[in-house]
């Protein structure tokens, strides 16, 4: 018998706060977390605004030597690990340090280490670079450091697949349990890409919002008027256990990881496929892999990105899966609020289904002004809402054709 997979820990940091209660707060009273740039002088830039982390302090989670040797987006990462590790009460389970695994993603790693490192190569030579430069910079550190500071000895890895990234490290770390590969499972996403280079580089690619006059209502999935999505950063870290285990030592269980959907486009390097078709793929295998009828399915948290091609075609894979009962789903995106992280995206937009399921509150999709006609949804426009749901989906998807769903059902 497959064995059941339920999260028991929560570890957020996201633009709406440094933890999990002022983040999920946030998100239902529908705040924005998106302003102006702050880390470096955006002047000259066609798109000045970011979602980021503003009160911030890694030595709160570990110690100073520890931080000073790790990029931000790793510092993110341990930090939201930790959280989710005292949220699941981890340390008094029992668990045998071997049965205890990580998977850690960051969809582009310590950018803001490597930009740092190339200004003093080409400053004073090549004799400057720190020693400590790639491990600080590789995408994987996150997840090495998460198992040396806590002493997981479990399976250990890092998924790297775009804005997919934190929901493919769930699907990951969520078939190592059922598949009794380790009891417990810390799995999730960060990023700190609100650096020079990623914005250039978002911008050069047309991708990133220009309302840089009214930051709080440039994220605007599903609205007409939608320009582009607006570049955060954070993390989110959740502990998946399975459910017997789980049962036994009074963990609180804010939800079962039912069943997991992947896909490829095939289709292009940044563009959805129009049809929606790899993304409908993802949502079915998904459901099937939980044994879910549609019909149980109440929520979504899309993936809702506020660019034209996204949220259309997203919208048109809702209703490929749903039929008319798409009309009827309360969906909405997490992005209006805390823009898009990237490769932490993910974990934290789980996490927040998680709370959806456990607390019966839709967070809803803010600036939702001018509805487009192709998005013709439910979006939850503006105001959260209290609803009973029995299972919800969550939707990710990343440059280069990933495809990730999430479905979830309440304890």
């Amino acid at each position: 018998m497959q064995r059941r997979v339920v999260i028991t820990g929560l570890g957020l940091i996201t633009p709406l706060g440094a933890d999990l209660a002022s983040t999920w707060a946030g998100l239902v009273e529908g705040k924005s977390g998106i302003a102006p740039i702050t880390r470096f002088n955006a002047n000259g830039f066609r798109s000045s605004i970011a979602g980021e982390v503003l009160d911030f302090d890694p030595e709160q989670h570990l110690p100073r030597k520890d931080a000073r040797r790790m990029d931000r987006f790793c510092q993110f990462g341990v930090a939201a690990a930790a959280m989710a590790i005292e949220d699941a009460g981890l340390r008094e389970a029992g668990y045998a340090q071997d049965d205890v695994g990580v998977i850690l993603g960051s969809g582009i790693g310590g950018l803001e280490t490597l930009e740092a490192q190339h200004s003093l190569l080409l400053e004073r030579g090549p004799d400057r670079i720190s020693p400590l430069y790639i491990p600080m910079q590789i995408a994987d550190i996150a997840a090495g450091q998460v198992s040396i500071l806590f002493g997981f000895t479990g399976p250990n890895h890092a998924t790297v697949s775009a804005c997919a990234t934190g929901a493919q490290a769930l699907a990951d770390a969520f078939l190592l349990v059922r598949h009794g590969y380790a009891e417990a499972m810390l799995a999730g996403g960060c990023e700190a890409a609100v650096t020079p280079m990623a914005m250039a580089g978002f911008s050069a690619m047309r991708a990133l919002s220009e309302r840089n006059d009214e930051p709080h209502r440039a994220s605007r999935p599903f609205d007409r008027e939608r320009d582009g999505f607006v570049l955060s950063e954070g993390a989110g870290v959740l502990v998946l256990e399975e459910l017997t285990r789980a049962h036994q030592r009074g963990a609180t269980i804010y939800a079962e990881l039912a069943g997991i959907g992947l896909s490829a486009d095939a289709y292009h390097l940044t563009q959805p496929e129009p049809s929606g078709r790899g993304a409908a793929r993802a949502m079915t295998m998904a459901l099937r892999t939980a044994g879910l009828d549609p019909e149980l399915i109440g929520h979504i948290n899309a993936h809702g990105t506020s660019t034209p091609y996204n949220d259309r075609f997203e919208t048109s894979a809702i209703k490929q899966v749903f039929g008319e009962r798409a009309y009827r789903l309360a969906i909405c995106s997490n992005k209006s609020m805390i823009g898009h992280m990237l490769g932490a995206a993910g974990a934290v937009e789980c996490a927040v289904t998680a709370l959806t399921l456990f607390h019966g509150i839709v967070p809803p999709t803010i600036n939702l002004d001018h509805p487009d006609p192709d998005c013709d949804l439910d979006y939850t426009p503006h105001t959260a809402r209290e609803l009973r749901l029995e299972a919800a989906l969550c939707n990710s998807f990343g440059f280069g054709g990933h495809n990730v769903s999430l479905a979830l059902r309440r304890p």
